[in-house]
């Protein structure tokens, strides 16, 4: 199965565009086991699930991260990170952490050089994005390089974060737990997080609806530490209820 999805996607890199009635044809194999094999690739954002087949994501950099997340829910964190950077004034200095959904406001960013930022981050993925770009000053907190993204974290990173102050900071979470708030993955992230609430006017919390609820290892804070709470429209209605009766500042992608 694996093998056959790898072969799917480089004829999809390679032509631009399959239809599942040839793949069926060509593998010898029902239409319905390929609806699941480009469905399953579609989820991580490896490709676009069209009628009838599936087409290439041309705007993705495809594979040139190792960090699965990143081609989890792409489309979504595209609309994400469109929907905060409207929230971006030209010569505003902002933190951007190293979650997958802050990535891809780093690649908005630089696809728009209308606007100049300068950009704190500890995430190397975000600085290789964005260094060298004329329309961002870039500013590297330092520190112990670990975790999945590869961002650096520990004592020293919280120290490099306390000595700045910004105006937004825009930063992913492990997900939202309606009780007890923002919730981190482990120890280390969440006080890179909680450092970087102490040293930003505003904070936004970049997060798809797939993020709401479940359980938690850490908690960073409660929500109401937080100025927005930007996601996706596929959240729940339930969520999006709860949300408001709450009274939670959030903000939905279309």
């Amino acid at each position: 199965m694996e093998k056959r999805r790898e072969e799917i996607l480089k004829e999809v890199e390679k032509k631009g565009e399959v239809r599942v009635a040839d793949l069926s044809q060509h593998y010898k194999c029902s239409e319905v086991t390929i609806r699941n094999d480009i469905k399953a690739l579609h989820a991580k954002g490896l490709l676009k699930r069209v009628h009838g087949g599936a087409i290439k994501i041309e705007d993705v950099p495809y594979r040139k991260y190792t960090a699965e997340s990143i081609y989890k829910n792409v489309e979504q964190k595209k609309a994400i990170a469109k929907c905060a950077y409207e929230y971006i004034n030209s010569g505003d200095t902002i933190i951007i952490d190293d979650a997958s959904s802050s990535f891809y406001l780093a690649l908005h960013i630089k696809e728009h050089p209308e606007k100049t930022v300068a950009i704190v981050t500890n995430s190397l993925l975000v600085g290789n994005e964005v260094a060298g770009l004329s329309h961002v000053e870039l500013y590297m907190v330092g520190g112990h390089v670990g975790g999945h993204l590869a961002a650096t974290m520990g004592d020293d990173t919280i120290e490099n974060f306390n000595g700045f102050k910004v105006d937004k900071a825009f930063m992913g979470v492990r997900g939202i737990n309606f009780e007890v708030g923002l919730t981190s993955i482990a120890t280390p992230q969440m006080q890179v997080k909680r450092a970087i609430l102490r040293v930003a006017q505003r904070v936004f919390v970049l997060v798809d609806s797939s993020k709401f609820g479940g359980g938690y290892v850490s908690v960073i804070c409660p929500i109401d530490q937080v100025y927005k709470i930007v996601t996706d429209n596929l959240i729940s209605e339930e969520n999006r209820r709860q949300a408001e009766e709450l009274g939670i500042p959030m903000i939905v992608a279309e």
